[in-house]
């Protein structure tokens, strides 16, 4: 299939007539927090697993914690490296697989730290040139960029991703890290679901998953709540100061884990466009058509109902950040993203500010008047807005950079310290 030329110019995009956050689907207005914590959230919620990102994975496996190694004293004397293997299995024992957790924490901590939670895209030893990283042994996407070819990594990709997660840096500001490869909780490929996690809950006459089933990034917002319930369980971690982050379609998973799993204390989207934080009405870079067809394994089959039909959606990506509601949230954008959409990202959270506002406390505190045309509402490059939600434009391309890092650790000092 042939898609369409991405539209980036501004004056195509929208109008855009968003479904309001705040009244119920039989027309009546949510008029306090009551309201919405009891009906329109769950509404909602129901509208995004059965339309767009499939219904939530139950989680009945079994879980067996296999503990690697840990060791105290590394990277110089500043952090004790714990590696973790958490075995999934059906009940039946007929089916199992390995999730491999990467842990840093502050040596120099003297009570449970706050950290954050994300994935990486090739695997775990590919943070950082740290030797006491394990190999990552499972397939993975090939990268020019990486030199990663034949599907596989090894000692040569060691710390090749470094750039995008300031270790130390995240250290000496007193959090910790915890990361796993996304590919052990569900391989980034179209296959019909039949590795990662998605076996787990097959039933036995079942072949592929149902239109309501979820995809990869269900399966991925699944696998962030199992490593959850694990760092609840580590001593040394807040396990009610958790921030979940992520970059891209990871960016996408964080928001749906965060509004799926209340107990992630904060979350953090970086350039997660179409399906993440950027509305879709806009029709602006990656569309649902677009992200649909190159990646038919991320949504459920219900999603492809909307394929250049977006103004059908019963929600908008605004609603999925108010799901997240009254937890800080914080959205990054890039300015030369534009197949993301920085400005569909920042009016995605603008407007679930008003949701924020409803449970009692701010929104996206911005200068801008919240009604205003698109051409006159916009983020400026270089002025972060640190709020309840969070959101920065910063100049650039498609990554996670040191610039994105400190902006987020600042916002973790308000709302995790």
């Amino acid at each position: 299939m042939t898609l369409p030329a991405p539209n980036y110019d501004e004056s195509l995009a929208g109008p855009v007539n968003l479904p309001d956050a705040l009244t119920n689907q039989d027309g009546s207005r949510v008029a306090k927090a009551d309201g919405w914590i009891k009906r329109r959230r769950e509404e909602i919620l129901d509208l995004f697993e059965s339309e767009v990102y499939g219904h939530c994975l139950q989680p009945a496996v079994r879980t067996e914690v296999i503990k690697l190694n840990c060791q105290r004293s590394v990277l110089d004397g500043l952090a004790t490296r714990k590696q973790i293997r958490i075995q999934l299995s059906a009940n039946d024992s007929s089916y199992s697989t390995n999730l491999d957790l990467l842990l840093y924490l502050p040596d120099d901590s003297d009570k449970p730290t706050p950290l954050f939670l994300g994935y990486n895209f090739s695997g775990n030893h590919t943070i950082h040139p740290d030797r006491g990283i394990e190999l990552n042994r499972n397939w993975v996407r090939n990268s020019r960029e990486l030199g990663i070819t034949d599907n596989l990594t090894g000692e040569e990709n060691r710390g090749a991703l470094r750039r995008r997660w300031p270790v130390e840096r995240i250290l000496s500001r007193g959090y910790g890290l915890a990361t796993i490869y996304y590919g052990d909780v569900d391989p980034d490929f179209d296959d019909g679901y039949r590795n990662g996690v998605h076996p787990l809950f097959h039933r036995p006459d079942q072949a592929y998953p149902g239109p309501q089933d979820p995809g990869s990034i269900g399966a991925w917002a699944w696998g962030l709540s199992r490593i959850l319930d694990h760092l609840e369980t580590e001593k040394d971690v807040d396990g009610d100061r958790v921030c979940v982050m992520g970059h891209s379609r990871l960016g996408k998973t964080a928001l749906w884990a965060g509004a799926t799993d209340t107990r992630f204390a904060m979350v953090i989207s970086n350039e997660s466009g179409c399906g993440g934080a950027a509305l879709s009405r806009r029709h602006f870079g990656e569309t649902v058509e677009a992200i649909n067809t190159c990646f038919p394994h991320w949504f459920c089959d219900n999603f492809r109902k909307y394929n250049a039909r977006e103004d059908t959606l019963p929600v908008d990506q605004h609603m999925l950040i108010a799901l997240i509601a009254p937890r800080p949230v914080y959205v990054a954008s890039a300015a030369d993203d534009l197949w993301s959409d920085p400005r569909g990202e920042y009016l995605g959270a603008l407007h679930a500010s008003p949701v924020y506002e409803l449970l009692g406390t701010d929104g996206l505190i911005e200068n801008w008047e919240r009604n205003a045309p698109a051409e006159e509402n916009r983020p400026m490059i270089g002025s972060p807005r640190i709020s309840r939600i969070g959101h920065h434009l910063r100049p650039g391309g498609h990554d996670v950079t040191d610039y994105d890092w400190e902006r987020f650790l600042d916002f973790a000092d308000i709302h995790l310290t």
